[in-house]
């Protein structure tokens, strides 16, 4: 029969059609991508010409910007979906309120090469994509235009990318994004209640269950989340309580890289190289605003939710809010956690 499951933190339901279950082999999957002439491809190594001008690289001391022999390379998205420049210009239209699109949107080019995957690169390169982000982040959280960044990788045509070179991006938005508010008001309302963090509860429950860890090692987990909305979907959350990605540490970048690396490798393997898109959600922007986000550093959790692109989201998905999953979480995490990388 079929199970309704709610998400502890959002308040979300998923139907889990169990009678669907499906394995790996039964999904309509995506075969590898034919591999890309470089000399065609804008994000290659020696093609920096064909990008904006950098704004961060992982580089050699003394090399020039937009020159070869970088490891990661940031530029600004060439069509960006808000722009840098202007004020916010904020009014009221009778009932209505709008804003000039003011934001950034950056790309983050995370390896020179033009056919390899960010699972295919070594844990220090993947950590050194990671310090892309958080000195992206840093350097925009100052902007006081900018309430939110958010950072995700869209891999495969179907998953959004519009170039099959690995790249992630950044947008950051002069508002917090009502998907991330919701999660940041149930964060905030369980630990008014409970006095405790509901991300430290969820932690403590998977690794107490087992029944749908993926990974773990001395500074993440990764599983495969109670309600999950997708087939295999996975989250990596840190055991450490932090709200702001940008204040990951040293030895957590390394650690985090490797079960970034373990669980894309696990995903490639089961699933035959699928679209996915992964997102890095993390505190906003702490501006100083009366009643806003006190607790937060105490209550919320930055994590990853990775989301292999399997199933369709229809007409009924959209109209409801439901999600429709024909994959258990605990089958698809037991799956995940046999696939030897």
């Amino acid at each position: 029969m079929p199970e309704l499951r709610k998400d502890p933190i959002v308040g979300r339901w998923v139907i889990m059609a169990t009678e669907r279950g499906k394995r790996p082999s039964e999904y309509l999957l995506h075969p590898k991508e034919d591999e890309i002439d470089p000399s065609k491809d804008p994000f290659a190594e020696g093609n920096e010409h064909l990008t904006p001008p950098e704004i961060y690289a992982d580089r050699p001391l003394h090399s020039k910007p937009n020159t070869p022999g970088w490891n990661v390379r940031v530029v600004p998205n060439r069509f960006p979906a808000l722009r840098v420049e202007g004020d916010l210009d904020k009014e009221g239209i009778g009932i209505y309120d709008r804003m000039n699109g003011i934001g950034a949107h950056e790309v983050i080019i995370e390896t020179p090469n033009s056919n390899a995957r960010l699972e295919q690169l070594p844990v220090e390169k993947i950590a050194g994509v990671l310090e892309a982000y958080k000195v992206r982040m840093t350097d925009l959280l100052r902007d006081t235009r900018f309430r939110y960044i958010l950072i995700f990788k869209n891999h495969g045509r179907d998953a959004g990318a519009s170039l099959p070179h690995a790249h992630s991006q950044l947008i950051a938005t002069p508002v917090t994004p009502n998907h991330v508010r919701e999660k940041l008001e149930g964060a905030k309302h369980y630990f008014e209640y409970k006095d405790r963090s509901i991300f430290e509860d969820i932690l403590r429950q998977e690794l107490r269950e087992g029944t749908r860890l993926v990974y773990e090692n001395s500074a993440f987990v990764a599983f495969c989340p109670f309600a999950s909305r997708f087939p295999f979907e996975v989250t990596i959350m840190p055991r450490r309580q932090s709200a702001d990605f940008h204040q990951i540490r040293e030895d957590e970048k390394m650690l985090l890289a490797e079960t970034l690396k373990i669980t894309l490798q696990k995903l490639a393997k089961a699933l035959n190289y699928p679209q996915y898109n992964y997102i890095l959600h993390t505190a906003p922007a702490r501006r100083p605003r009366q009643g806003y986000w006190m607790t937060i550093d105490m209550d919320y959790r930055w994590h990853i939710e990775i989301l292999p692109r399997l199933t369709l989201i229809a007409g009924f998905e959209v109209g409801s809010g439901f999600f429709i999953n024909p994959t258990p979480p605990e089958d698809a995490a037991k799956y995940l956690r046999e696939i030897v990388v």
